[in-house]
C-alpha cells in the first residue's frame, strides 16, 4: 500500500511540474505565435505581469500590466507583430496544494517584423530573463497569477522593445 500511495503522489508532482512548465510555455508561445487566446490561457483573470525589472535594466519604466486583458492586449500589441522567439530553460518549482512558486529563465530573442530570418538583419534584442511567478492550479491547467521579469543581461538595441 505505501508503494502505491508514494508512487501515486509521485506522479501527481511529476503531473503538476509538467503543467507548470506547459503554463510557461503557452505565455511565451503566445507571444512568439501573435496568439491572444494562447497568452490568455497562461494567466488568471486578475494577473499581473511585471515587466518593470526587465526594462529598468536597459533603462525604461514600464508598469506592471494588469488584470489578463490588459497584459495580454499590451503585450500582443508590443511583441506579437515582432519576428520573436523565446526559450524558457531552468524551471523550478514549489508546490503546495494548488498553488505554485516558479522559477525559469526565458532566452527572447526580439526583430522587428519580418526581418528575422534576414541574414543581413543586425538590429535586434536579445534578453535573458529571470521569471518569477506565482501560479494557481485551474482545473486541469495552472496559470499565472503574478509574474516578475527580470533581466540577468541584454544583447543588441534596446529601442526595439520600444517600437522605434
Amino acid at each position: 500500500m505505501t508503494d502505491t500511495i508514494t508512487t501515486s503522489s509521485i506522479l501527481a508532482d511529476l503531473a503538476d511540474r509538467a503543467a507548470i512548465a506547459d503554463t510557461l510555455h503557452r505565455y511565451t508561445a503566445g507571444l512568439d505565435l501573435n496568439d491572444a487566446e494562447l497568452l490568455s490561457s497562461s494567466l488568471t483573470e486578475d494577473a499581473v505581469v511585471d515587466l518593470g525589472p526587465a526594462m529598468q535594466r536597459i533603462g525604461y519604466e514600464f508598469p506592471p500590466l494588469g488584470p489578463r486583458e490588459v497584459a495580454v492586449s499590451t503585450l500582443i500589441g508590443a511583441v506579437g507583430p515582432l519576428d520573436t522567439s523565446h526559450a524558457i530553460s531552468n524551471v523550478r518549482a514549489t508546490v503546495e496544494g494548488d498553488t505554485a512558486t516558479v522559477y525559469a529563465y526565458a532566452q527572447a530573442q526580439h526583430f522587428k517584423p519580418g526581418t528575422g530570418s534576414d541574414p543581413k538583419t543586425t538590429r535586434h534584442a536579445l534578453m535573458m530573463n529571470r521569471y518569477t511567478a506565482s501560479m494557481v492550479r485551474d482545473g486541469e491547467q495552472w496559470r499565472i497569477r503574478h509574474l516578475e521579469i527580470a533581466n540577468a543581461w541584454f544583447d543588441g538595441d534596446p529601442l526595439m522593445l520600444l517600437g522605434e
